[in-house]
């Protein structure tokens, strides 16, 4: 009899929800990590008793009853609303696109003013094109918004984020911006938001517990080749172009990097992400982590803050995976990856790397969830 049922590789939320499932099933777990934390990308560290989001801004949101439910039931949730600002050359406006936004912008105060502006600049994109589908990011987002929302919150960001002009973009990256006629910064439209009371790793420890876990443990240092000895069955999270050793080349990556630092003052912008929309600022964003779990007067009780510049660059081997680049090489590519994962006998290819596919949080443990099945 092998020691476990299931080698686990990555402690994320799809292989601790997976965990959590199949020890509630009666299932014996390892779960591994290479990193010398569990959670994966939700992983929190204390710094000046705050819990600073070590790989970027993750607010839990979901209209996904049985998800909410599920991670109620593991640990509470806060109130956080997601409202995040963007600074435009020292501009200042909300997001998403909503009615103060349009009052900064053009001095509208109703609805219909502003649906009437957009509406013309709208036309005048449509005009452009002179019947032609958009060919690219740029003239998408002209046609759904036009020039000023597109000039000041949308073009330069862009850029910023994917490294490339939105000229060269696909057109598909942006076929939904939203538009809201009424005075609500709120971002998601989900009937659930909030961010785990005392931060995520209390909720990692509640889907790991009970169960055997390795940080600082390389799969494919110590379990690619003898993994079958020791389990029955595979969960594998990593990146699934490197599980088959590169055999059709490398998929591509949008990767980020933070300069986190802390500030000797108990409010440093206001807000939890402030976006930074022009290319003179070279990071993407500010975020301040306090805001994400202390509000009023807590903000103060705490007189230190920390904030952390995000980066968006171009992934090279070594540096951390974000976001699939979904061109039509790497579909492609990730395509014939998926068919070979699909052969592989006993190994379930699960998450965002594995699946060469951007998850939210919510959606990754549905995802979970729906195949941890026992």
């Amino acid at each position: 009899m092998k020691p476990y049922d299931y080698l686990i590789v990555g402690s994320g939320l799809f292989g601790a929800t997976f965990a959590y499932r199949a020890r509630q099933a009666g299932k014996r777990c390892l779960v591994i990590d290479k990193r010398p934390h569990l959670g994966g990308n939700v992983y929190c560290a204390d710094i000046e008793g705050i819990h600073v989001h070590q790989y970027g801004a993750h607010i839990f949101h979901t209209s996904d009853k049985t998800v909410w439910d599920f991670v109620t039931s593991l640990v509470p949730f806060n109130r956080y609303t997601n409202s995040p600002v963007a600074n435009y050359r020292g501009e200042l406006y909300n997001l998403p696109f909503n009615m103060n936004t349009f009052a900064e912008l053009w001095g509208v105060r109703t609805p219909e003013e502003a649906k009437a502006k957009i509406d013309e600049q709208r036309a005048e994109a449509l005009a452009a094109l002179d019947g032609r589908e958009p060919a690219n990011l740029e003239e998408q987002a002209l046609c759904l918004v036009g020039k000023d929302i597109f000039c000041k919150l949308i073009k330069e960001y862009t850029e910023k984020q994917w490294g490339r002009d939105c000229k060269e973009l696909p057109a598909f990256i942006i076929r939904r911006l939203p538009v809201r006629f009424v005075f609500d910064n709120n971002y998601f439209n989900d009937a659930y938001q909030g961010i785990p009371i005392d931060g995520y790793n209390v909720l990692t420890g509640k889907l790991l517990e009970g169960i055997e876990t390795r940080t600082g443990c390389d799969f494919f240092k110590e379990y690619k080749d003898s993994w079958r000895s020791v389990a029955d069955r595979l969960v594998y999270t990593g990146p699934i172009d490197e599980y088959f050793d590169f055999r059709f080349g490398r998929l591509d990556w949008r990767t980020v990097s933070f300069r986190t630092r802390v500030e000797d003052t108990p409010n440093y912008q206001g807000n939890a992400v402030v976006n930074y929309t022009s290319r003179e600022v070279p990071y993407t964003r500010i975020i301040e982590h306090k805001h994400f779990e202390m509000f009023g007067q807590a903000v103060y009780d705490n007189p230190k803050t920390v904030i952390s510049e995000e980066y968006s660059a171009e992934y090279k081997p070594g540096m951390e995976q974000f976001y699939p680049v979904n061109d039509a090489r790497n579909n492609v590519l990730a395509e014939r990856y998926r068919a070979l994962a699909a052969e592989e006998k006993d190994v379930l290819f699960g998450g965002r790397l594995a699946e060469y596919r951007y998850y939210d949080m919510a959606p990754v443990i549905a995802r979970a969830l729906a195949v941890a099945v026992f």
